[in-house]
């Protein structure tokens, strides 16, 4: 599983020019999932994006976690983030699990997050978004869920 966490502010995602998912302050999570993600990938990803200390103290040092601050996320599905681009001008997609698959942790992350009592608004699996936001610093990170294997 990726997840590209970008800090960010005033946060939104619309479809059909609809505003269906909006925060004011924390992440937003585009996230990716691979046909041999498990439950433990799951685990590993909800906690990185937890207790990353990414937000800045009294001291403007990266010293805060999300809920240190009671952030937010905006929680987009994103298969695109396992485009293979190595050959050719057309990105090959076949490392992204099938849609059934990547609905369902794309959901789990999502009801983990909460349970942990993190507020998450979310955008439409397998629609067309527009996400608009400011990344805050900018500060964006890449989570691979295989880092967690090295």
């Amino acid at each position: 599983m990726k997840v590209v966490l970008q800090r960010a502010k005033n946060a939104s995602v619309k479809v059909n020019d609809q505003i269906i998912g909006k925060i004011n302050h924390g992440y937003v999570a585009l996230i990716g999932v691979t046909h041999t993600d498990t439950e433990e990938d799951i685990e590993y990803i909800v906690n990185k994006m937890i207790h990353l200390r990414v937000f800045e103290d009294n001291q403007g040092k990266m010293n805060l976690s999300l809920k240190d601050i009671e952030g937010s996320i905006l929680s987009i599905s994103q298969f695109t983030l396992y485009a293979d681009t190595r050959k050719g001008r057309r990105p090959n997609f076949m490392q992204a699990a099938k849609p059934d698959i990547a609905e369902e942790y794309y959901e789990t992350v999502n009801r983990r997050l909460k349970e942990e009592g993190v507020d998450v608004e979310t955008g439409s699996f397998g629609e067309m978004m527009d996400v608009t936001f400011s990344n805050v610093g900018p500060v964006t990170m890449i989570i691979d869920s295989e880092d967690r294997k090295k």
